[in-house]
């Protein structure tokens, strides 16, 4: 089964070429549920072939992924918490999974975003906090390019490298994923010790 959907993407993706790649991580990067592993890896493969330019597939992986951003950032900037909460649910985003997200966003701010970009299951959804937030839109395509850009070469060298193994593409997405996921929370913990340490030096000054 896997195997005939990886193939299946890896026909649409090669008969669509990078439009296919954008629409695809469009859908990723929105409400749709659907994941990018299925979209990049075949890409980075058909890369590893020389039907497709490496570069080239990051870089519309991550066009596709601001733009799903850009359209969750803008239904929650425009049409607010209610909304989300009312029609969210179609889409698994309950009250207490966007009550966690928006916590966290006004905890951590801005970087928020870029972290949210590595995690599954969040990625989706850590543009709406951004949205109703009114992050500036600057920051929220920094941090988004940012996120995005480092997932996103990271599927593209494993579909290089290992191609459409089945058994190679799940270990490796396995361990990229538990990589990832370690590096978003070292560097919540560099971000949180950094801030701590600035707050003390303007305190200091302040009390001088």
């Amino acid at each position: 089964m896997f195997t005939d959907i990886i193939q299946w993407i890896v026909e649409i993706v090669s008969s669509l070429g990078y439009i296919g790649i954008t629409i695809m991580m469009f859908l990723e990067s929105s409400f749709f549920p659907f994941p990018s592993e299925i979209v990049i890896i075949p890409a980075g493969y058909l890369a590893f072939k020389g039907e497709m330019n490496m570069v080239l597939v990051i870089l519309f992986g991550i066009i596709g992924s601001i733009l799903g951003s850009l359209l969750n950032y803008y239904i929650a900037y425009l049409l607010g918490k209610p909304f989300l909460l009312k029609y969210g649910k179609y889409f698994k985003l309950t009250e207490e999974r966007f009550d966690k997200l928006n916590n966290f966003f006004l905890k951590h701010g801005a970087i928020s975003t870029f972290i949210g970009r590595l995690i599954p299951g969040v990625r989706q959804y850590i543009s709406f906090p951004a949205g109703l937030s009114k992050l500036s839109m600057p920051k929220f395509i920094l941090y988004t390019s940012l996120g995005a850009g480092l997932w996103t070469t990271i599927l593209a060298f494993i579909g290089y490298l290992v191609g459409n193994n089945k058994e190679l593409i799940h270990k490796y997405s396995t361990t990229a994923l538990i990589t990832v996921v370690l590096l978003s929370v070292i560097l919540v913990f560099i971000y949180i010790f950094y801030n701590k340490k600035k707050k003390i030096k303007v305190q200091n000054v302040e009390n001088v």
